[in-house]
């Protein structure tokens, strides 16, 4: 019989004007914690609503073998905040089971194809001054600590319903001198990676795809709103993209298989990035990688977050079939590596080792967290 779960809580942290981790713990009867992420930024109270309301049913079947979160609590209909609640709650959970059984966190869950994740350094967040020459910057920094393989997020203030006026003309233009001043900080062998974060139509992400094909981008992100009447159109981009060796990647917020079926069987993207926190559990995002596997589209996992999520995050990558690299908020602040305790795998230097100790071998430092926790409105 496992040690039941005594307690379940959400536990949100200010860690940048831009910035709150959402953590979520789950403590059992025999003085374990184990420990998920939730973050989704502008959520913090319906985050941790859910999580109260989730918990009961959670806690009521956790003296069993472990079943997956979603499966008790179901996913259909759920909002993103209830579905990132489902994914820090599982997360903690497994985290836990994995505990109990004495074995990393990658080894419960499957068996391991690689012990060290090469990173690719997402600079957008951390990167303050955003003209050219600062993301430039941003850039060299991330090489020069080892990193070899950078993202950018360079459309400030561009909107997919405005993409059509003289003053949207001039946002792209100014993102497409970001990029270019990082291909050329970089060099042209370092694999670089555009975060269109939806903010372009058909018509502008083409147009953008033409400007920067001499750039030699690795991959395009995100460049319109994903739904059924967009795969059509990625459809298409993608093609365009891929004649000029360009990759099209996106779904970083889908829910479950189901979720993610319609974009990889209408061929829409080359790479899908599940994130730890919103794809329905650790098991459901495998089942993710594993169809999209099949119809020869890679994962990539979306990880822009905090020490939890990245090491949940480094586990599953262990275990995917095509996978590339995956994504590290690089630099955005300190306190990534100030509130974590156990055994982190450091990612300063371009890559993560899989921890080889039971559980995720991450954990939060309370006390170092007390005085950053917000206030959750309840």
């Amino acid at each position: 019989m496992m040690a039941a779960v005594v307690d379940i809580a959400g536990l949100s942290a200010r860690i940048s004007d831009k910035t709150v981790w959402t953590f979520v713990r789950a403590r059992d009867a025999d003085g374990r914690s184990g420990w998920g992420e939730a973050t989704l930024q502008g959520r913090v109270t319906e985050l941790h609503r859910h999580v109260e309301a989730l918990a009961p049913v959670v806690i009521a079947h956790s003296s069993a073998p472990y079943a997956e979160t979603a499966d008790l609590v179901g996913t259909q209909g759920r909002s993103a905040a209830e579905s990132a609640a489902i994914g820090g709650i599982d997360q903690a959970i497994m985290d836990l089971q994995a505990q109990r059984q004495g074995v990393p966190l990658a080894l419960a869950l499957g068996t391991p194809r690689r012990s060290k994740i090469d990173l690719y350094a997402n600079i957008n967040r951390g990167t303050l001054d955003r003209s050219p020459a600062g993301f430039a910057a941003r850039a060299r920094d991330a090489l020069a600590d080892g990193f070899r393989a950078i993202k950018i997020a360079p459309l400030d203030d561009v909107r997919a319903d405005l993409v059509d006026t003289p003053e949207a003309h001039r946002l792209l233009d100014a993102g497409i001198a970001r990029i270019a001043a990082v291909r050329a900080a970089i060099g042209p062998d370092i694999p670089l990676m555009v975060d269109c974060h939806w903010r372009l139509n058909e018509a502008s992400a083409s147009e953008l795809l033409r400007a920067i094909e001499p750039l030699s981008l690795y991959w395009l992100e995100c460049p319109l709103r994903e739904d059924a009447a967009a795969l059509p159109a990625l459809r298409r981009l993608r093609s365009q993209a891929n004649r000029g060796g360009v990759r099209l990647a996106g779904c970083e917020s889908m829910t479950g298989v189901e979720g993610f079926r319609p974009f990889i069987e209408a061929g829409a993207y080359d790479v899908i990035m599940p994130d730890v926190k919103y794809a329905g559990g650790l098991v459901e995002m495998l089942r993710i990688a594993e169809t999209a596997a099949a119809s020869g589209v890679q994962c990539s996992p979306h990880n822009p977050s905090g020490p939890i999520a990245h090491a949940h995050s480094v586990h599953l990558s262990a275990l995917l079939e095509a996978f590339p690299f995956l994504e590290f908020q690089y630099a955005e602040s300190p306190l990534f590596f100030e509130i974590v305790t156990g055994a982190f795998p450091d990612p300063r230097t371009g890559s993560s080792v899989v921890p080889t100790v039971p559980g995720s071998g991450a954990g939060i430092d309370i006390e170092r967290l007390q005085p950053l926790l917000v206030s959750t409105g309840r």
